[in-house]
């Protein structure tokens, strides 16, 4: 693990992929275990959020580039490199179906840019979606709960808190994934640079989602207002005409 930080001080390559070999192929296998259960609850969410699943498809579509193209911003942050998640945003825009999102974007990523690994691809989007999703049902049930003035200070929490719950998640499948041979002090170490590297990401993800709430809440508020109610009766998504 220390060795992957310095590799990646030294090369500038980001460090919260977890790359091919780096853990266990039983943790590989409880990633893709996890990751395609709520895969598969993702989907079945978006199928029965209108009757026209197929509406769903442009904004899913655009909003997993955006996360592909924010995640291929990198931030030289010394001892490692960040890149920008937005899975805060992601999680208030898409709801459940930022799990989708996440996946399709990190094998783009393995598969382009060799970030991150096909083997671990189901834990790398464990450590995404997790955040996203958790985003998602955080702002389901306070936005219509919240004062006005206090939803900018929700839209920082839940994309400062995506970033940071993220950081979290990829340092405790390194802790309890490694061998216990490994130097413990040094492992501790690295957890420590990568989540301090993490923090000014975390800040400016909390600024940009704030943002995005206000300008959304002002121009379309009806868009937030439905964000992530997957319901055919609320759904944001056009529907087809069952007539």
């Amino acid at each position: 693990m220390f060795c992957l930080v310095a590799a990646a001080a030294a090369s500038g390559v980001v460090v919260m992929h977890i790359p091919d070999g780096l853990v266990p192929p039983l943790w590989c296998g409880l990633g893709y275990a996890g990751s395609g259960g709520l895969l598969w609850w993702s989907c079945r969410r978006l199928q029965r959020a209108t009757v026209d699943p197929l509406a769903i498809v442009p904004r899913l579509a655009l909003l997993s580039a955006a996360f592909f193209t924010a995640s291929a911003v990198y931030i030289p942050l010394p001892p490692a490199s960040v890149h920008l998640m937005f899975l805060g945003s992601l999680g208030i825009l898409l709801g459940e179906g930022a799990m989708i999102a996440v996946v399709v974007g990190l094998f783009l990523q393995a598969v382009m840019f060799g970030h991150g690994g096909l083997t671990t691809l189901g834990l790398n989007a464990l450590i995404m979606g997790i955040p996203a999703l958790l985003a998602a049902a955080v702002f389901r049930g306070l936005w219509h709960r919240c004062p006005s003035k206090g939803r900018s200070l929700l839209g920082f929490i839940l994309g400062a808190g995506a970033v940071l719950l993220a950081v979290l998640l990829f340092g405790a499948v390194i802790l309890l994934s490694l061998p216990a041979p490994l130097d413990q002090q040094r492992e501790w170490l690295a957890i420590a640079a990568i989540g301090i590297a993490h923090l000014p990401l975390a800040m400016l993800e909390g600024v940009v989602t704030a943002s995005l709430l206000v300008f959304l809440a002002k121009v379309k508020p009806e868009f937030l207002s439905q964000g992530v109610c997957f319901s055919r009766e609320n759904s944001p998504y056009p529907t087809a005409d069952p007539r």
